[in-house]
């Protein structure tokens, strides 16, 4: 077994430079397992410099696709059903890299342990929820790279590659938040359906995507504060100017106020709301 980079920053150069999925997961796992070994030995790993790649590196399939260009398909059918998992699958993979490219991207600016802690966690957890779902995919008798995908996934991470605040913004307080809001709907397609590996593998993200939410939010309230601005008004300006169209209701409500992000935050950017209608419609 290969040893593991010395800081924390090379372990997330490491995972964002491994293309395939399982390995990807399984370097992600181990990195995490030592972070922690170490904090709760007293002797915890430095932080060190990061070197993260634009773009992290993927296995040759799936083909990437424009959205416009993706398949639509119906979750009535096996096929649709399958199409659905295998995009939560390449959702995962991303937020894979999401968490260590934060980690490796902005070790420029100093942050408490805590945050560290925080995103090797989401990580790891975001590894389990990628196997998890692939290990549905292969028992419905398909796999991850099987059918194309969302080429523009990784867009808010470039978007917000010198943008620390910015990034908080987009990725875990209104991407990850999206993912409370149509995970419910998901468990109750699967449910109907009778495939009760990807209700409980759905029910675990659901559970876990929470506090995803919730370290985001945390963390942009941290440097608002330590910054003196306005958090509220620096999230409605950091998503207008990263997040490409309005946040779409409806709303998960009751799991967004669980993960600290209060309906002030995101109802004014809503393509329901007044205020964006004139600027939708531009």
């Amino acid at each position: 077994m290969t040893d593991l980079p010395q800081t924390l920053a090379a372990c997330a150069d490491a995972v964002l430079n491994t293309a395939e999925g399982r390995e990807k997961t399984a370097l992600s796992k181990r990195c995490a397992e030592a972070w922690f070994a170490a904090r709760a030995a007293g002797t915890p790993m430095p932080i060190g410099q990061g070197n993260p790649p634009l773009n992290p590196a993927r296995p040759a399939q799936p083909e990437l696709l424009d959205p416009r260009d993706m398949p639509r398909r119906r979750t009535g059918s096996l096929a649709g059903r399958i199409a659905l998992l295998h995009a939560v699958a390449h959702i995962e993979l991303n937020a894979v890299d999401l968490h260590w490219d934060i980690i490796a991207r902005f070790t420029g600016t100093k942050m408490p342990m805590g945050f560290y802690d925080d995103w090797v966690k989401s990580a790891a957890e975001e590894s389990k929820h990628y196997n998890l779902v692939c290990d549905v995919l292969e028992s419905l008798g398909s796999h991850y790279g099987a059918l194309p995908a969302h080429a523009s996934m990784w867009r808010a991470a470039a978007d917000t590659k010198d943008d620390f605040l910015g990034r908080l913004a987009v990725v875990p307080m209104v991407l990850e938040a999206r993912g409370l809001d149509v995970t419910p709907g998901m468990i109750e397609i699967f449910r109907k359906a009778g495939v009760e590996s990807a209700v409980a593998a759905l029910e675990t993200i659901y559970a876990e995507e929470v506090s995803h939410v919730a370290y985001g939010s945390k963390w942009f309230h941290f440097l608002c504060g330590r910054a003196d601005i306005d958090p509220k008004e620096a999230f409605h300006d950091l998503v207008r100017r990263y997040f490409h169209g309005a946040l779409k209701p409806p709303f998960n409500e009751e799991k967004r106020a669980e993960a600290g992000i209060p309906p002030d935050f995101y109802w004014p950017l809503a393509d329901e709301h007044p205020a964006n209608a004139a600027r939708l419609t531009r």
